[in-house]
């Protein structure tokens, strides 16, 4: 009995030892990503876009989101925090809920800056940086921690092995790998990093998003940007990420752009997934630096394309803001109508010019001082007016300047009888083929004459 009793209490001893040391090795759930930058930089879109989010909303003050990862060798998945802070350096003071003692080393830090205004993208990244390092001075760590911290920052950097050298470069891999830092060992002059690499050195994992880089055409169209111009850029932001150990990205959420690979890599900083991409510079709008490939002279091949000014040459000498910036200026969409529409409007736009009918009453009222001078009918009516003034202009110049003319006149197929000035009557008259029926002029008056026009009809 004694020993049936030891082997049950075995068994359930090694079942709770596969449970504990397989719980051990699930995603762990306390990570989170702290995203730092102006505003209008693209902070939230970017995370909207690897959220799969195609509404993002924005918050103010410290935004909370979160990003779903999944490790499909072993079928298990978290919530990955992100928080976004205000690009309004009065909310810095909330950078407590989002990095302080206890998640310091779970974090990972994003300094995000935007193409779209280049001329600002190296005072933001030092402005940000600075405020990341003076709340890191002023949090209550212990400094041997932070310490710690440090060296396993400097450690990861110097064990970087790029994608394509991990088969060729054995040799090498097991001479890096075998570079180990304890608390009180130093590094050899030999074994040491570059000396403008890591000076910032924050115990933070860093990465630089360069946001918006669609607008590099823009750029280069409407303010003249050249290749050499993108080039310095490039290697400006290239020296500040070595002085912190950071990686680079160029993204852009607009066109999805590097948005996949920046999440496949941050998942690959925080849960040491797998990670296959090397380092991309081809693609001056598509730049990819991993943490630990970079040195001065790779960047020295930039220089080769700079001839109008010098890489050491003051950043804001060189970008400088344009004297007149289109801010957010969109082109005036030109919608197009249906043709049914345009159609309707051009026959609206006909029969307002189609003469009046013989069967239109026409109204008028003739003024008394002007009588004497003014046409019987204005000139401002239809077109069938306007010959009707034409018509009587004509009989009444006549009739001054040829007094001996006969009353009875016919013009082709018009005909003009029984006329007389006083109390005048037109009968019997017709104009180009076209009758007056029932037409009258009511009460107009010239003195004490009235003109009646009535029954009216072709010869």
């Amino acid at each position: 009995m004694d020993v049936k009793a030891d082997d049950q209490q075995n068994i359930w001893s090694s079942i709770l030892q596969q449970v504990q040391s397989s719980a051990s090795n699930k995603l762990p759930s306390n990570k989170c990503i702290l995203a730092l930058g102006d505003n209008e930089t693209g902070k939230t879109s970017l995370i909207a876009k690897m959220q799969g989010n195609e509404d993002p909303k924005k918050g103010s003050g410290l935004e909370y989101h979160y990003l779903l990862v999944r490790d499909e060798y072993r079928d298990e998945q978290t919530q990955l925090g992100v928080w976004v802070l205000d690009g309004d350096p009065v909310f810095k003071n909330l950078l407590k809920y989002a990095l302080n003692e206890k998640n310091f080393q779970d974090t990972t830090v994003l300094l995000v800056a935007s193409m779209a205004s280049p001329w600002n993208i190296m005072d933001s990244l030092e402005r940000w940086s600075n405020v990341l390092e003076t709340h890191v001075k002023n949090l209550r760590m212990d400094p041997s921690q932070l310490n710690s911290y440090k060296k396993q920052i400097y450690k990861r950097y110097q064990e970087y092995i790029s994608p394509g050298d991990e088969i060729e470069g054995l040799m090498v891999s097991s001479q890096i790998k075998s570079r180990k830092l304890d608390g009180s060992q130093e590094m050899d002059d030999d074994e040491q990093i570059e000396d403008d690499v890591l000076t910032n050195n924050l115990g933070l994992d860093i990465v630089v998003v360069i946001t918006q880089t669609d607008y590099m055409s823009t750029l280069e169209k409407e303010y003249d940007y050249k290749e050499e111009s993108f080039d310095f850029i490039q290697q400006a932001i290239r020296k500040f990420c070595l002085k912190y150990g950071a990686s680079l990205f160029y993204i852009s959420a607009k066109i999805n752009k590097n948005c996949d690979l920046l999440y496949k890599y941050l998942v690959h900083r925080i849960y040491v997934l797998p990670f296959k991409t090397p380092a991309l510079v081809v693609e001056k709008d598509a730049v990819f630096i991993p943490s630990g490939w970079d040195n001065e002279k790779k960047i020295e091949i930039l220089y080769e394309n700079i001839q109008s000014f010098k890489p050491d040459d003051d950043y804001n000498e060189v970008i400088k803001p344009p004297l007149s910036r289109k801010v957010n200026q969109k082109e005036n969409e030109i919608n197009c109508e249906e043709d049914q529409i345009f159609l309707l409007k051009i026959q609206s736009m006909l029969n307002q010019n189609v003469p009046s009918t013989p069967q239109n009453a026409i109204y008028k009222t003739f003024d008394k001082r002007t009588a004497s001078t003014v046409s019987p009918i204005d000139s401002t009516n239809k077109t069938g007016e306007g010959v009707l003034q034409s018509f009587f202009n004509n009989l009444l110049n006549r009739k001054n300047t040829n007094p001996s003319m006969s009353p009875r006149t016919s013009m082709g197929n018009t005909s003009i009888g029984n006329t007389s000035i006083g109390n005048t009557s037109l009968t019997n008259t017709s104009i180009s083929n076209t009758s007056l029926t029932n037409t009258s002029l009511n009460s107009p008056s010239i003195g004490n004459n009235q003109t009646d026009v009535d029954q009216t009809s072709p010869n």
